[in-house]
């Protein structure tokens, strides 16, 4: 980054800017730092080998996790550096399964603030707070109500951890430079009663207001936005799952605006039952899914598996007949009145079935995929799993909730009690399974390969809309990225550990198809990915 005319102390509080100590002595005579930094200059290499040092003295990641905080406070070229030199190892600190304390301890941990904060008592005045904005062209905004943050509920305020995160996988995991990347809570208070009492709470101390006061603050929101970041993609997450469907539906042909939690959970598990069938010798028009989950993730990724199913010359209404939903009352069915719009088209004609007949409910659909976003730790029992494991060869088991401690079954208890036949992923990371002397290797159905990668597509060509055929895309080639000999050992996504190179490749082929949608407004490129890689963050010090 360039020093932007900063000097001295100014110069060292700005992590864009701030080397700490490798500036050169030219550098620290003419910017006025002799005396201010330690009388040295080091490379860059140097610098992260001693936060390796640093972080190995830590105990937990949560106290890793701070570190790294604090060092993007300091000296953001660094922080990159650090994540992307050990992408494996460095994103489950800085998101999930950590991030998920970290939201839950926000209010505790704070050092420094990072973001924007818009309080729902700022109505009439949103424009007034977006300006004071200091980075004028803003790309992203990841925007969070904190009303359901992964797994946890709502942590109001404290769910600002996780657009910070998000933020940083952007960067981290597909290149799109920090400067435009803008993390946002929109304040409307919380129902949370044990943060509303902790006095080291950072947010409203008030209720939730109604769904049509809400909404009339996000439109506010939206607007403010195309006026005063006219070139922004509103990424929005964690929202309730009823507003996070009907607040896409109320901005996606308005706005450049998607929802991760929709259509970025739908884009990675298409890509896991992709290589799934790849696996198995099946085509996409073989399966058949059940969901243990049906609010807004599990229906958004239904609608995209749907999609996807048309595309491979279904019927809607035949794609919309592979998929039955169970939630917390039981089995979607066509007598059930207490359904919401964007489950219907799931509710099949079928006797009621309660929650507890799940397994049952294996055995009587008889599906292929078992797909879990229901938030319930140890759903998928030892009674489902073996029901899966005798209505099919090879039963594909995606245990998609998070954090941990919320996945619906382990990559063990999946692998043994399926006999060692189940072709197994989770929304966090499983260590390799040993079973009757094969390894396994359970993949991370995790959105940071679909959404960064969407992120740099749309930067690259500045994207005038989001489209499902974009995350439809996207599932498709971060699959073909897995080899033949990694789909033998059960691997369903590409390795963490080479996810740069993953994502430039998979946003190339989002890039593609937004200049033949007619939706770049800049002009296309001969080589795609040599466009996207030109395009790409790369973490050094600019002379």
């Amino acid at each position: 980054m360039t020093q932007a005319g900063k000097r001295g102390r100014e110069l060292l509080l700005d992590p864009a800017c701030n080397r700490g100590t490798a500036f050169s002595e030219a550098q620290k005579q003419s910017l006025g730092l002799v005396g201010l930094v330690p009388d040295v200059t080091e490379t860059l290499d140097r610098q992260l080998e001693r936060v390796r040092m640093q972080l190995g003295h830590k105990h937990s990641d949560i106290d890793r996790y701070i570190y790294l905080v604090g060092l993007l406070d300091h000296n953001e070229t660094l922080f990159y550096k650090t994540i992307m030199s050990d992408p494996a190892r460095f994103l489950p600190i800085i998101y999930d399964p950590t991030i998920g304390e970290a939201c839950l301890k926000f209010g505790h941990i704070f050092r420094h603030p990072r973001g924007l904060y818009l309080s729902i008592e700022r109505r009439g005045r949103v424009r007034e707070v977006l300006r004071n904005w200091p980075e004028k062209d803003v790309r992203f905004i990841c925007v969070t109500n904190g009303g359901r943050i992964l797994g946890l509920g709502d942590l109001g305020a404290n769910g600002m951890g996780i657009p910070i995160g998000k933020l940083q996988l952007y960067t981290a995991a597909a290149g799109v430079p920090p400067k435009g990347l803008l993390p946002m809570l929109l304040d409307a208070g919380t129902n949370n009663a044990e943060l509303l009492a902790d006095p080291l709470y950072l947010g409203l101390r008030k209720p939730r207001p109604s769904t049509q006061e809400l909404y009339s603050f996000v439109d506010e929101f939206v607007a403010a936005v195309q006026e005063v970041f006219p070139g922004c993609c509103i990424h929005f997450e964690d929202w309730t799952g009823v507003d996070a469907v009907h607040l896409l539906e109320r901005y996606q042909d308005k706005v450049c605006c998607y929802n991760d939690d929709v259509q970025g959970t739908a884009g990675i598990t298409l890509a896991g039952v992709i290589n799934a069938c790849r696996a198995k010798g099946t085509k996409l028009t073989d399966e058949s899914f059940l969901f243990l989950g049906a609010g807004s993730a599990g229906v958004g990724l239904a609608n995209l598996l749907c999609a996807a199913l048309v595309d491979e010359g279904l019927t809607l209404a035949e794609a919309r007949g592979r998929v039955h939903m169970f939630d917390v009352a039981g089995l979607l069915e066509s007598s059930r009145t207490d359904l919401v719009d964007f489950q219907k088209p799931y509710a099949h004609a079928h006797a009621p079935m309660p929650r507890s007949d799940f397994a049952r409910a294996v055995e009587e659909l008889r599906p292929t995929v078992l797909i879990g976003v229901s938030t319930m730790g140890g759903a998928f029992n030892k009674d489902v799993v073996g029901a899966m494991s005798r209505v099919g060869d090879r039963p594909v088991i995606l245990a998609l909730s998070n954090p941990t401690e919320k996945a619906e079954c382990t990559a063990e208890q999946a692998y043994a009690w399926s006999e060692g036949r189940a072709l197994f992923a989770a929304g966090v990371q499983f260590a390799p399974v040993s079973y009757k002397g094969r390894t396994f290797l359970p993949g991370q159905a995790n959105n940071f390969y679909i959404f960064p990668a969407v992120g740099m597509a749309i930067y690259a060509t500045k994207a005038k809309r989001v489209t499902d055929r974009m995350f439809i895309r996207a599932a498709r080639a971060v699959a073909e990225q897995v080899t033949d000999a990694q789909l033998t050992q059960g691997l369903l996504y590409p390795l963490q550990s080479d996810i740069l190179e993953t994502e430039i490749r998979t946003a190339a082929a989002v890039a593609g198809l937004v200049f033949d949608d007619g939706l770049a407004t800049v002009e296309r490129p001969t080589d795609m990915e040599a466009f996207i890689r030109s395009q790409v963050y790369v973490p050094r010090y600019v002379p």
